[in-house]
């Protein structure tokens, strides 16, 4: 309590502060502020600033005497919950199976169409907030304006001048209080006019509630039905000065206030994943208006306050700095004072203002280090704002979109895309981040169990290769060569088991994560049937989204045992049989069926040219170039390959990568990166990281493959968030790896190009957070702990091993040779 009596929120040391390395260098300590910025307003959406809460997001335009808020919920989807079964299936798989058998591929591929099912729901946009500032704001001067996100407040702000008077707003999408708030405020009393009025592309109508409130309502697409929803948005005005006045009975015009302070909520009628829109009891417009009323006492300041609160207690876990040498010539010394000039947006006489665009575009000659922290913090923001607890699941594109027929309809795609989503959320310290994934998988179990039952006569659960918000299970509508593909279920169960390695949470284990891996081991044991050699196989078989040569000499996609089947069923039985142990379970007759069945799966084999086979046979592969790169799962994000102990194995990927090429959407970038650093290679992960950082011309992306927009969103192209997540996933693993037992710190460090770094605040399997820094590309300190209980963990760095005994509630440092220098009390 201040001396005033007033109440002061003080909050606790941000994770990142916790350790300090002796003999910190200025560098190291350097302040750099985190922001994405940009020279004028945005002229594609894909220049527009991200914001969200993991419920509602907004593209912030930065448009001066027009401006647009792009409007999402996270509930907006078309559709109705689904029958997602095929009484006719069964058949069909007999068929399909005898023809596989038979080494019919070809004809295999075109039976199993029938397999296929309806396509999923798509995402909806919510709307507009649109501002009118009137033709004078259109004689700004340009010289004055910037526009930015600022990473560490999670806040978009706009700044610019019209004549002698400077306007400002700042935009954020607050958690705790589920709000969108803009402040637009100018530095002359009574200098803000503007009109206000909120539109969408959907099927509503709006109108003025009162003298300071717009309600829109509206509906998406259903059959017959769709989900309800509504925005309100409440203007405040600064206290004895303007007007507000209403225009045609759906727009706010204010008059010569101070400041306006703009509050968006929104709702809809979704009630869960079982529930049809026609059956929903929710009520949008109540529950809108009661959210508002939740907050009508709260100030500006005080928004912002819970919002900062909640959000750097996230980000503020995990900080990265990275820097090159420190033996460049005096010119290196010079262009990297004026790059921090740059960061710090201060402008010398001779220093002009550079736009993270532009910084995107001279990474290819300068790959300033600094830009590589800001895309790994950027991946951490993003994440923080599509998926939080309680939120859906984050969608292709997180929770942004502005169409109503999105790319791949915006829907969650689980033969990589969902998955890399949340790669980051346990190395980067958000392990709340994936708690909807869990949620989420439960609602697909239940519904994935009737697919099973019905369609493959199976037990247990099962999902394919796309989903959506009613957890649709049954194959997409297509070919087999996309749609049939029953591991996305088996896939997220992987993540289940992760959660608890990083954790330690019996509790999860027990509660959440054993029942689910239980129902999906069940179905993954009906699957597999007698195969050749005395083998357990999967008939019919994809390899996601790739073809291959027939005997034939024709192309087809259905045979039996791909390796990425394999590969995954491998790392779910290890899950299952570890979780047992440690719960108790290891005399459950399904355990000993996973035991036995576990002895029986074929290995990963060597194709004659020394590559990884991706079939069970080795067929000629049409496109050697092919973006999937699924049959080396068993090295990344499996843990079936590594470098100790399957050496030979690991050989054979890293030809396969060779083969496979640097080129792909974005995503196949970053699962390469991370593929190269489980092979301790920092040159090739490198490689991949400079690969990604290409700007893409919105105006011609069918001429890119991968890069990154203006604002930082990574491309296919089109726009697809999962490689935004998968790039701070894959810079983690260069930095630290680990197994519940090992951790290996720097494995693939670029030390030459990130020759001088620090990383605070990365968690390792085993409950410890791992903080490391190094100089001219060798370790200088790590700071270990586990704050929940007890570990010994093998430390490896550079061929040397020791063996260390962490306590809880202490904090270990470590010099280069393993050491530990000292310890102290958390």
């Amino acid at each position: 309590m201040e001396d005033d009596g007033e109440w002061v929120l003080v909050r606790s040391p941000a994770e990142k502060d916790l350790w300090t390395p002796s003999l910190v260098e200025e560098e190291e300590e350097s302040s750099r502020p985190l922001k994405v910025t940009f020279s004028g307003p945005a002229k594609h959406w894909t220049d527009a600033i991200p914001i969200g809460n993991g419920r509602l997001g907004a593209m912030v335009w930065g448009g001066v005497a027009s401006e647009t808020l792009q409007l999402n919920e996270d509930t907006l989807w078309t559709g109705n919950p689904g029958n997602y079964t095929n009484p006719k299936a069964p058949e069909v798989l007999t068929e399909v199976r005898k023809l596989v058998d038979d080494g019919k591929y070809v004809e295999a591929t075109e039976a199993a169409v029938k397999l296929s099912g309806e396509a999923s729901a798509v995402y909806q946009p919510l709307g507009d907030i649109n501002l009118e500032f009137g033709d004078s704001h259109l004689k700004y001067d340009e010289e004055t304006y910037s526009r930015e996100l600022d990473l560490d407040t999670a806040t978009a702000r706009i700044h610019y001048s019209v004549g002698d008077v400077e306007y400002t707003r700042e935009h954020f999408s607050s958690y705790p209080n589920q709000v969108i708030v803009t402040k637009i405020s100018a530095s002359k009393p009574g200098s803000l006019s503007f009109t206000v009025s909120l539109g969408s592309k959907l099927q509503h109508n709006s109108n003025v509630n009162g003298n300071k409130q717009i309600i829109l309502q509206g509906s998406c697409p259903g059959n017959p039905n769709g989900i309800l929803f509504s925005a309100v948005l409440d203007l405040q005005i600064s206290n004895g000065s303007g007007a507000i006045h209403v225009l045609d009975d759906n727009k706010l015009r204010v008059e010569d206030s101070d400041w306006a302070v703009l509050l968006l909520v929104a709702s809809s009628s979704f009630d869960g994943p079982f529930t049809k829109p026609s059956d929903s009891k929710r009520d949008p417009i109540s529950e809108s208006l009661t959210a508002l009323n939740s907050i009508r006492n709260f100030s500006y300041s005080d928004l912002y306050a819970y919002h900062l609160d909640d959000y750097q207690n996230l980000f503020h876990r995990v900080s990265l700095q990275l820097s090159k040498s420190s033996k460049n010539n005096l010119g290196d010394k010079t262009l990297e004072a004026k790059k921090r000039m740059t960061n710090l947006n201060i402008k010398g006489s001779d220093d002009a203002f550079v736009s993270t665009a532009d910084r995107v575009k001279s990474f290819k000659t300068d790959e300033d280090p600094s830009f590589v922290e800001l895309l790994f913090q950027y991946g951490r923001y993003l994440l923080i704002s599509c998926s939080r607890v309680g939120t859906q699941v984050a969608n292709l594109q997180g929770i942004w979109s502005k169409d109503l027929y999105p790319p791949w309809d915006g829907a969650q795609h689980l033969n990589i895309n969902l998955q890399m989503n949340y790669w980051p959320s346990l190395p980067c310290n958000l392990r709340e981040c994936q708690e909807p994934l869990f949620d989420y998988t439960s609602s697909l179990s239940i519904n994935g169990s009737k697919t099973a039952k019905v369609n493959y006569e199976a037990s247990g659960w099962v999902v394919h290769q796309v989903s959506d918000i009613w957890a649709k299970t049954s194959p997409d509508r297509g070919q087999a060569v996309w749609a049939l593909w029953p591991m996305g279920g088996a896939w997220i169960c992987t993540h289940l088991w992760e959660h608890f390695t990083y954790t330690m949470d019996k509790d999860f284990l027990k509660n959440k994560a054993y029942p689910l891996l239980e129902g999906c081991t069940s179905f993954l044991l009906d699957w597999l049937i007698e195969g050749r050699g005395g083998y357990l196989e999967t008939n019919p078989s994809t390899s996601p989204e790739h073809m291959f040569i027939a005997p034939d000499g024709k192309q087809a996609s259905v045979s039996y045992s791909s390796t990425m089947d394999i590969s995954i069923i491998k790392e779910v039985f290890s899950a299952i049989l570890s979780a047992a142990e440690i719960l108790g379970k290891t005399q459950d007759a399904l355990v000993g069926k996973v035991r036995e069945a576990q002895s029986r799966l074929p290995p990963t084999k060597i194709a004659k040219d020394g590559s990884i086979m991706e079939w069970a046979q080795d067929f000629e592969d049409p496109d050697v170039h092919h973006r999937h790169v699924s049959h080396l799962f068993g090295l990344y994000p499996g843990h079936t390959i590594t470098v100790e102990k399957t050496p030979y194995l690991s050989k054979a990927v890293d030809y396969t990568l060779v083969k496979r090429g640097e080129e792909g959407p974005g995503w196949s970038t970053t699962w390469k990166t991370a593929l190269w650093a489980r092979l301790h290679n920092s040159q090739h992960a490198y490689s991949m990281v400079k690969h990604l950082i290409d700007l893409v011309d919105p105006d011609h992306e069918s001429d890119f493959e991968g890069g990154l927009y203006a604002n930082l969103f990574t491309a296919h192209p089109p726009f697809q968030i999962d490689a935004n997540f998968g790039f701070s996933a894959a810079v983690a693993e260069m930095l630290v790896q680990s197994t519940v037992k090992d951790l290996y710190f720097l494995p693939a460090l670029p030390r030459v190009k990130w020759a001088n770094g620090c990383v605070k605040g990365l968690k390792a399997r085993g409950g410890v957070t791992v903080n490391i820094c190094w100089k001219e590309g060798d370790l200088h300190e790590v700071g270990l702990w586990s704050k929940d209980h007890n570990t010994t963990k093998i430390l490896h760095y550079s061929g040397s091993t020791v063996i260390a005994n962490i306590s809880s509630g202490r904090i270990y440092t470590f010099n280069r040779q393993l050491k530990c220098l000292r310890t102290t009390y958390l």
